[in-house]
């Protein structure tokens, strides 16, 4: 019988309030550092669905999809295993705070010119540069 070794499907959530802000979480586990909120997608789960529901377990908020922004599946982008990443725009009202829940041991707004660039985990830097080209350009990513 034929093994066959596959990524593992996952989400993340690139969550904005309008105001050009965006949440990343403090991971709890390894590998440590900030991160888009997102997980894996379950078993019978829509990836939509996963990334609503894995925004709302690390971060409190309901978010509201905007934009299938690009799928990532580099295998080198999770160095504990090769997945491949749906990735969404999200937004939530103004005024909406982030609490740190689930494996995330916190959550909080920030501004584009402050993000943590060197402490971002996985490919979240490039993931972001795309995001934020998109909001200015309106350009996605190209395959």
């Amino acid at each position: 019988m034929t093994v066959y070794r596959n990524p593992t499907p996952t989400t993340d959530a690139i969550i904005s309030d309008g105001s050009g802000r965006i949440v990343l979480v403090r991971r709890k586990n390894p590998p440590l550092g900030w991160a888009l909120p997102g997980g894996f997608i379950e078993e019978g789960e829509e990836a939509g669905a996963a990334c609503v529901r894995e925004a709302k377990e690390e971060t409190c908020l309901d978010v509201e999809l905007v934009q299938q922004l690009f799928t990532y599946s580099n295998p080198k982008r999770d160095p504990r295993q090769h997945t491949m990443s749906v990735v969404y725009a999200c937004r939530v009202p103004q005024g909406a705070q982030p609490s740190g829940a689930d494996d995330a041991a916190e959550a909080r707004w920030f501004a584009e010119g402050a993000l943590p660039w060197s402490e971002l985990a996985f490919d979240h830097a490039e993931i972001l540069r795309d995001y934020f080209h998109w909001v200015h350009t309106g350009e996605r990513r190209a395959v």
